[in-house]
């Protein structure tokens, strides 16, 4: 019995691995950075989200943002992570930043990447108005995930 169940996701694996990439962005988190490039002081959920809102309240003490995605992609290929961000309007039109990076895909399980925004780049956009996170498969769009204002 547990031969043929082994044989069958063998079998899926190549097959997923010999077909074109495919994926899909799962998850985007905004966050703050503090003056060390820390999002939170502990490493629990409740206390990284009251940190964020502390540092929303506080922008003195922050140095850029980060961005935290979870992504999934099954296959080969040249598999990019993008995330594009709008700030706010200063005059026609809203200043834009695109930050890329160079991912691999797994076979079953999903992925965290962090993109950062640096100090220079987070005063230049001002406050983010809207994000837009794509998963590429060279030039194919394999996966999207954006905010309400995008």
């Amino acid at each position: 019995m547990r031969r043929p169940i082994l044989m069958l996701l063998f079998c899926f694996t190549m097959c997923a691995a010999a077909s074109a990439a495919t994926g899909s962005v799962i998850k985007v988190l905004p966050q703050f950075l503090d003056l060390k490039g820390r999002s939170a002081i502990s490493p629990s959920l409740y206390d990284r989200d009251a940190y964020q809102a502390y540092l929303r309240e506080h922008t003195n003490d922050i140095s850029g943002m980060r961005f935290a995605v979870e992504w999934k992609a099954h296959g080969t290929g040249d598999l990019k992570l993008r995330v594009e961000i709008r700030g706010v309007a200063q005059g026609d039109l809203p200043p834009n930043l695109v930050l890329e990076q160079p991912v691999k895909p797994g076979i079953f399980f999903s992925h965290w990447a962090y993109l950062r925004v640096k100090r220079d780049d987070y005063k230049r956009i001002g406050e983010v108005t809207a994000w837009r996170a794509t998963l590429w498969d060279g030039d194919k769009l394999i996966g999207e995930q954006k905010s309400f204002l995008w």
